[in-house]
C-alpha cells in the first residue's frame, strides 16, 4: 500500500467528550436511517464512554488539512499487540474521497508493532464491510447478526 499523507492524532481530553460523542453518533446514524428509517443515536454515549475509559483506550480526532475530519478510540493491548478500533469514523460528508483508507493506514504506521487488528462493524453498514475488507485488507472471522448475536451485545 501506498504510504499515508501525515494525519495528525490529536488526543481528545475528556472535556471535549461530548462533542466527539455527537460527532460519532452523526456519521453512524447514516447507516441506521438508511436501513431504518430512524435517526436512534448509536452508539450510545455510555458505550462511547466506557470505550473511552477502558484500559489502553487511546482517543484521537483525525485531523486533515488543519480539519478534524473523523476521530477513533483503539483499544492499544501492547502485551499481546492484537489491537482494535472501538470507534472508527468519518465525519459523513467527507466519506467517498479516501480519507478514511488515508487515516487507517495512518493508524497502522503508528502501531507497526501490531500484527492482529480485530475490529466489529454492524451487519447492517455494508459501507463499512466493503471498506474492512476491500480496502483495509479484513477478514471476516465470524458474523453476527439477529440469530447469531455477538455474546458481549446480545441487544
Amino acid at each position: 500500500m501506498q504510504s499515508p499523507s501525515p494525519i495528525p492524532f490529536v488526543p481528545v481530553p475528556e472535556e471535549e467528550l461530548p462533542d466527539f460523542i455527537l460527532r460519532v453518533q452523526e456519521s453512524f446514524s447514516v447507516g441506521v436511517r438508511e436501513k431504518f428509517g430512524t435517526d436512534s443515536p448509536i452508539p450510545s454515549a455510555a458505550i462511547i464512554r466506557r470505550s473511552y475509559s477502558a484500559p489502553g483506550a487511546e482517543t484521537y480526532h483525525l485531523v486533515r488539512e488543519g480539519q478534524r475530519i473523523g476521530g477513533v478510540i483503539l483499544s492499544i493491548n501492547r502485551q499481546i499487540r492484537h489491537n482494535e478500533p472501538e470507534i472508527f469514523f468519518l465525519s459523513p460528508q467527507l466519506c467517498g474521497h479516501g480519507w478514511g483508507l488515508e487515516a487507517w493506514l495512518a493508524i497502522e504506521q503508528r502501531y507497526p508493532d501490531t500484527p492482529v487488528w480485530e475490529t466489529g462493524t454492524p451487519y447492517f453498514e455494508e459501507r463499512n464491510i466493503h471498506f474492512y475488507l476491500n480496502k483495509c485488507g479484513f477478514r471476516i472471522v465470524e458474523f453476527y447478526n439477529k440469530y447469531h448475536p455477538a455474546p458481549e451485545m446480545p441487544e
